[in-house]
């Protein structure tokens, strides 16, 4: 009796979290460009032989790819449900999770803006609320009937501003929960009627201004989701790494959410390749890490670290199959993401080291 008293308190006063059972630890990359880019001629090569991206990173230690979903994007034949559901299987065919970015938009929803999808435009909210509920309950209703459902569903993309009001503005809370509500509560509802659990997310872009927004959003109710998503970049971030730890540390602390940075992503060269722009040009270099190959493996080992050090949960990089290829997008014929990309533009898109961050043990340093 005496030994299970002692064994009894010592147990007590453990840390709260030395209790806890371990987090996931998600690593991956956003593949949402994976099959236009092979549909556009793209080749990715490891070790001089062709390679599919998903089973690459699946051997090279991740385990986690992301592929975003819009309403009706008439203006292209990818990111649609079809498409999706071909990144959904191939993903679950090299055995990889599946977080399904939900943007709520017929194009790109971002920190800057939240477009209205055009057949939600002329609705008023309750009829929105509506539309997002169904929107999302059907999808993963149809995405179940197929095998396919997401492990993970962010709930919108790069929500700073209100949802489906444009641009960034000040926001309605009481709209803007209702809408973010209405996709969580359909994923909660899919989960249960198909017995698959699904993890939530709601996502943020950049660590500064993530805490007023989540604030904000607890302030008016909207406390029922897993994960806390942040997009990291040097480029549009006033933080450090070290900034980036506390606010996942803080964040953590007043909300009791897990914290993955579901976006980054680090240049290996400055070159490019094609008339498109690089999009991570030098301003997006940081001291220490330049833009090479060895550079960026080595931001990514960091930040990563750094990422789980301060609790977080997982870091996903984002587009590194967006190579350049024939094809154009509307900002010109190639890439504007080649020179951040997995695939070296200099030796025929043989895969970098960059690679080596998913295979790290980050728990045990």
């Amino acid at each position: 009796m005496k030994n299970r008293l002692i064994a009894l308190s010592a147990l007590l006063a453990m840390p709260a979290h030395a209790t806890e059972p371990p987090r996931p630890l998600y690593l991956g990359a956003d593949l949402s460009f994976a099959n236009e880019m092979e549909d556009c001629g793209a080749v990715y090569h490891q070790g001089g032989k062709p390679v599919d991206p998903f089973a690459l990173m699946q051997r090279a230690g991740g385990n986690l790819v992301r592929v975003r979903l819009w309403n009706d994007a008439r203006w292209t034949r990818y990111s649609n449900l079809a498409d999706v559901e071909k990144t959904i299987r191939r993903a679950h065919q090299a055995g990889l999770q599946v977080l399904l970015d939900f943007h709520y938009a017929d194009d790109w929803a971002d920190g800057d803006k939240q477009p209205v999808p055009a057949a939600w435009a002329a609705m008023d909210t309750p009829a929105q609320v509506r539309a997002v509920h169904d929107f999302t309950r059907a999808t993963l209703d149809t995405l179940a009937a197929k095998g396919l459902t997401p492990e993970l569903v962010q709930v919108g993309n790069e929500t700073n501003g209100e949802l489906m009001a444009g641009p960034t503005k000040a926001i309605d809370w009481t709209r803007n929960a209702a809408l973010l509500g209405a996709g969580l509560r359909a994923v909660r509802e899919a989960a249960a009627a198909h017995g698959k659990p699904i993890r939530t997310v709601l996502h943020i872009a950049q660590p500064d201004h993530a805490e007023p927004w989540f604030a904000a959003a607890e302030q008016a109710g909207l406390t029922d989701y897993d994960l806390i998503g942040l997009s990291y970049y040097a480029k549009w971030s006033k933080e450090p790494m070290t900034g980036l730890a506390s606010t996942i540390e803080r964040l953590r602390a007043t909300h009791g959410k897990e914290v993955v940075v579901v976006e980054t992503a680090y240049p290996y060269t400055l070159d490019n390749a094609d008339a498109s722009g690089n999009l991570l040009g030098a301003d997006s270099v940081v001291k220490g890490y330049p833009a090479t190959p060895a550079g960026q493996r080595a931001y990514m080992i960091d930040l990563t670290r750094t990422v789980v050090r301060a609790g977080g949960s997982g870091v996903v990089y984002w587009a590194p199959d967006w190579i350049s290829t024939r094809c154009s997008t509307r900002w010109g014929q190639g890439s504007g993401w080649e020179n951040a990309a997995w695939f070296d533009l200099h030796r025929r898109w043989e895969a970098l080291p960059v690679l080596d961050f998913l295979r790290q043990d980050y728990r045990r340093r």
